[in-house]
């Protein structure tokens, strides 16, 4: 009863005052873990550790947004661990003063107010005190994003925020720092949609983040100038401020960390020099192609890649408990199965909206639309439109669905392709089982899907794209040459699959380092850290958090 009650309060807006009353309660009361526990013991052994790390390597870790709970409580755990080992963690917050940031969400942040005042002051009292405080009681050095601006500071950004054309604020670049595509990157995220153009209220709302990326890097430069940190840790790694963090970072050339949760429970992927999004399709693919698979692995990847289905060994699932009875369900739909079918596989139209120079579509519903116009004159086959579960189960929860998208174009479908809806409980693996082929634009499922031998087109900037093992669209020409040659009435090669299954493999459990005294709180989005003293985060005690600080200090690879 409560875990729906609390998904109205989330999503409706009339209930934003409930939901802020409950945030500000929950960050006071229970949303920072006290770590007093874990200090006392070890009190002597953390005063020694807190003075002899203050002559060692400066490290920034930029939480900014401390009401983000769980990602404050695993930078906390980053700046102990990096403490312990003889660096001065210094961790940044926003004490309020961007114009905007991440988290103002439509569902609990007016846009009227939003683009007259900037964030309601009950975002910001969940989010700033309570992590500050979070930090003090451990006694590491707290920066300030609101002790380095000025009121001028904030004139200059809002002057060149109003100075730039709106279809150029995407690229905007102030003072050779591309703050541009975060700010419009952040603008998608507060809508929670793919493009401005129907949101009356979309320009100042993107002007508001473009200023608060400039105000971001207005601080950061000053920050890092009076620091002089050697590296900058940073969850995310884009929309604003995190993405412009990254920029400033490189502008000045200091070393970069990017972190995010990985889906497998405990486990994190961090990241060198970029946000995740990007690193994942640039990393060489030596590190992982010419590495053979030994026999425990290979079991262990197949293993792993079975429990997704049902994600038993997962911290994140936009699925529900799946319906399996996927034959059914398409022979009710009337579909003929004799005939192959083809399935395609969205993204939530707000995510990650970054600039990918591979990309062979302007967008995700040019490719949808274009998929399905090309089905139509394709009646010897059938397509299945899998729409992506978490528009409705993600956070926040989208404001732009496939389906309404795909009905402007396409009030009626052709009669071989078929919806499913994200609420839908048809399983995404039960479809992808009796497709002849899989089409995705960006999903992470391709990499589960080429790893069991089903052969995969790759429209957009999935991470499985230049591996080697699927076909990747160069144009929407090349595209159609490629449906052309469907069905392909056969799996992967072995050559093909057993490459794809080292990418697996290198993806689930190399990349994706195991912090095993981090685990999630039910029903909420926490992370607690579960250690008896100081002395288990120290070195040589936990191999993932080894990994992650010798990463962070030497440039060492983040690979477990």
């Amino acid at each position: 009863m409560i875990a729906p009650l609390r998904s109205l309060v989330r999503r409706a807006p009339a209930l934003r005052w409930l939901r802020l009353l409950r945030l500000n309660r929950f960050a006071r009361k229970r949303a920072h873990q006290d770590w007093t526990g874990l200090i006392e013991p070890d009190g002597e052994r953390w005063r020694a550790a807190l003075a002899a790390a203050d002559n060692g390597p400066r490290v920034v870790i930029a939480t900014n947004s401390g009401g983000h709970f769980g990602l404050a409580a695993v930078d906390r755990l980053i700046a102990v661990a990096l403490t312990l080992r003889g660096a001065r963690a210094s961790v940044a917050l926003c004490d309020g003063v961007l114009p905007a940031c991440l988290m103002c969400e439509y569902n609990i942040q007016p846009t009227a107010a939003l683009i007259a005042r900037g964030p309601d002051r009950r975002i910001c009292s969940f989010c700033y005190p309570p992590a500050a405080s979070a930090v003090e009681r451990l006694c590491l050095p707290l920066e300030r994003l609101g002790s380095e601006i000025t009121p001028a500071d904030i004139e200059a950004a809002e002057q060149f925020a109003a100075s730039v054309p709106f279809e150029r604020i995407g690229s905007a670049v102030w003072h050779d720092v591309a703050v541009g595509q975060h700010a419009l990157a952040g603008a998608l995220r507060y809508f929670a949609c793919g493009t401005l153009d129907r949101e009356p209220l979309g320009e100042p709302v993107a002007r508001r983040y473009l200023a608060a990326t400039v105000v971001t890097a207005i601080a950061y430069q000053r920050m890092f100038e009076r620091l002089r940190p050697e590296v900058v840790v940073v969850h995310h790694g884009i929309y604003a401020p995190q993405g412009i963090v990254v920029e400033v970072a490189r502008q000045r050339r200091i070393r970069v960390v990017t972190w995010n949760p990985a889906y497998r429970r405990h486990c994190f992927i961090f990241s060198h020099d970029e946000t995740y999004h990007h690193s994942l399709m640039t990393e060489p693919i030596g590190r992982w192609a010419d590495r053979p698979l030994t026999a425990a692995e290979r079991a262990q990847i197949s293993d792993y890649l079975a429990s997704r289905r049902e994600a038993r060994n997962d911290w994140i699932s936009f699925h529900k408990p799946p319906d399996v009875a996927v034959a059914e369900r398409l022979a009710a739909a009337g579909f003929d199965a004799s005939k192959p079918i083809i399935v395609a596989y969205t993204n939530v139209f707000w995510d990650a909206q970054l600039h990918y120079p591979q990309n062979a579509f302007r967008s995700q519903i040019d490719w949808l639309t274009q998929t399905i116009g090309y089905f139509a004159t394709r009646p010897d086959l059938q397509l299945v439109i899998r729409v992506h579960p978490a528009e409705v189960s993600g956070v926040p929860t989208s404001r732009q669905f496939a389906i309404d998208e795909i009905a402007k174009v396409f009030p009626e479908l052709p009669a071989n392709v078929l919806l499913i809806a994200p609420s839908d409980a048809l399983s995404s693996y039960g479809l992808a089982d009796v497709a002849d082929t899989v089409l995705i634009y960006a999903t992470k499922m391709g990499v589960e899907l080429t790893a069991t031998g089903i052969p995969v087109v790759v429209a957009g900037e999935a991470w499985v794209r230049n591996k080697g093992f699927t076909a990747d669209v160069r144009s929407p020409e090349h595209y159609r040459e490629l449906l052309d040659a469907l069905p392909a009435r056969n799996r992967m090669a072995p050559e093909a699959r057993e490459r794809a299954l080292a990418y697996a493999y290198h993806f689930f459990f190399r990349r994706m380092i195991p912090l095993t005294m981090v685990d999630s709180v039910a029903n909420s989005r926490l992370f607690s850290v579960s250690a008896g003293s100081v002395e288990e985060l120290a070195g040589g005690r936990n191999h993932g958090l080894d990994v992650v600080c010798q990463g962070i200090l030497a440039g060492a690879p983040f690979e477990a």
